[in-house]
C-alpha cells in the first residue's frame, strides 16, 4: 500500500488511512489520501503503463487499495479523448467521453476506489445523497462487493437513475427537497442505522478515482497537458481529482510545472461556484432555490468550495454558468456534428466554450478538452420535455 497517511485538506492535521474515515476529526474539512510517490516510482512508470490493463487501476501504485487485495472493479476508466470533427472550429478541441463507464458516467472512478476500500477496512453498509449518477454508481459497486447500498435521491431526481438504483439492488428513499437535504438525512441517520457515508469529499476515497481523469489526460495527450479544461462542476470531485494527479505527476517527474488553465460550468439556475468566483470570496455560499434540469449540477452548497475556488484561480481559470436552454440547444448541436448523445452537463461544457470563444478567453489552436460526464440516455425526460 503506497497511501501513508490521511491530511485534511483545510488544516493540515494527518489522520491513520488504516482507519473508515469521513471528514477531518478537527475541522469536518475533506480528507485527501497522501501517496508515497517515491516508493510508487519504482515500479510505475511511464513507459510499462502501455502493457497494463486499460482501466483506472493501472495506476494502482497511486491508489490506495493495498496491492494484495483486488479491487470492487465494472471495467471503469480507460476513456476515448475524441478530437472534434466540427464543433472546434479552430480550436483544437478534444471530448474526454465518460459516458463509455460502467453505469455511463464518471461517477464509476470514484465509486471503485470508494467502495474497495470501504469494503477493505471494514463497512457493510454504504449511503448516498444522489441527484443521480452517483447513485447509480453506488448501487453497482455495493451490489459487485456484496454490500448493502442505500440512496436517498431528490423525488424529482431523473426516472431513468432511480430505475437503475432499484434494479441493482439499493435501498432508495425519495426526499422532497434537493441533494442537500438527501445529505442532511443521511447525517441524521447513519450512526443508529451503521452506515459508511460515501458523499462526495466526505470520505477520502473517491477523489482518488476521479483523479484518473487527471493521469489518463496526460498519458493520452502524451504527457503535455492542454491549454484549457472545461469541467461541469457539481460538487467538483473530478476538478479538484485532477489537480491533485497533476501534482503527484509532477513529483514524479511524468510532467512539468505547466497546467492547464481550469474552468468550472455550472447551471444558471444553481450557480454558487461561479458567483463566489466572480465576488471573489474564498468560500461558496449556499444558493437560493436551486434549480436546473442538470441534475448532477444541483448542488446548492459544495463541500470542497473552498478548494475548487483555489483551483480556479491558480490556474488563472475561471467559471461560466449556462441556462438549461442553451444546454439542450448545444445537446442537439453537439449530437449532429459529433455523434455524441452527451448529458446537459456536458453539453453546458460545449455552451460555455463558445461564450469564452465569444470573449476571446480562448484563442485560436489552443488545446482545449471538455469533459462529457455521462450519457444522454440517462436525462430522456428532459430532453422530451424540451
Amino acid at each position: 500500500m503506497f497511501v501513508t497517511s490521511l491530511e485534511c485538506s483545510a488544516c493540515g492535521l494527518q489522520h491513520q488511512s488504516s482507519r473508515l474515515l469521513n471528514l477531518c476529526l478537527s475541522c469536518g474539512k475533506p480528507l485527501f489520501a497522501i501517496v508515497d510517490l517515491d516508493r510508487a516510482r519504482r515500479t510505475l512508470t511511464r513507459e510499462t503503463l502501455g502493457t497494463r490493463e486499460k482501466s483506472l487501476w493501472r495506476y494502482r501504485e497511486v491508489l490506495p487499495l493495498p496491492a494484495n487485495v483486488e479491487p470492487v472493479s465494472l471495467g471503469e476508466g480507460g476513456t476515448p479523448l475524441l478530437r472534434a470533427q466540427k464543433f472546434g472550429g479552430d480550436i483544437d478541441l478534444w471530448i474526454k467521453d465518460e459516458s463509455i463507464n460502467p453505469t455511463q458516467s464518471f461517477k464509476a472512478r470514484g465509486m471503485t476506489v470508494a467502495v474497495s476500500m470501504a469494503k477493505h477496512l471494514g463497512a457493510t453498509k454504504l449511503a448516498v445523497p444522489s441527484a443521480g449518477n452517483a447513485g447509480g454508481a453506488l448501487a453497482a459497486y455495493a451490489a459487485r462487493a456484496g454490500l448493502e447500498a442505500h440512496i436517498f435521491m431528490p423525488r424529482d431526481t431523473p426516472r431513468a437513475n432511480i430505475i437503475e438504483c432499484r434494479e441493482l439492488g439499493a435501498h432508495v428513499a425519495l426526499i422532497n427537497g434537493l441533494i442537500t437535504d438527501c445529505g442532511a438525512e443521511i447525517a441524521r441517520r447513519k450512526t443508529k442505522e451503521g452506515w459508511f457515508d460515501v458523499s462526495t469529499l466526505k470520505e477520502p476515497y473517491r477523489v482518488e478515482g476521479k483523479k484518473t481523469l487527471g493521469y489518463e489526460l496526460a498519458e493520452q495527450c502524451d504527457w503535455r497537458l492542454p491549454d484549457l479544461v472545461l469541467y461541469p462542476a457539481g460538487g467538483g470531485t473530478g476538478l479538484i481529482g485532477m489537480w491533485k494527479a497533476f501534482d503527484e505527476m509532477e513529483t514524479l517527474g511524468w510532467i512539468g510545472r505547466e497546467r492547464p488553465r481550469m474552468f468550472a460550468v455550472q447551471a444558471a439556475g444553481c450557480a454558487p461556484i461561479v458567483r463566489a468566483f466572480e465576488t471573489g470570496e474564498k468560500t461558496a455560499a449556499e444558493f437560493p432555490d436551486a434549480h436546473t434540469i442538470a441534475s448532477g449540477l444541483r448542488v446548492p452548497k459544495a463541500i470542497g468550495d473552498f478548494l475548487i475556488l483555489n483551483i480556479l484561480r491558480q490556474s488563472n481559470g475561471g467559471a461560466i454558468a449556462v441556462d438549461d436552454e442553451e444546454m439542450i440547444r448545444v445537446a442537439r448541436e453537439v449530437g449532429s456534428s459529433e455523434g455524441l448523445f452527451v448529458c446537459p452537463e456536458g453539453a453546458a461544457c460545449f455552451a460555455a466554450l463558445k461564450s469564452l470563444r465569444a470573449a476571446g478567453k480562448i484563442v485560436s489552436g489552443e488545446r482545449v478538452i471538455i469533459f462529457n460526464t455521462g450519457s444522454g440516455i440517462k436525462y430522456l425526460d428532459c430532453y422530451q420535455e424540451q
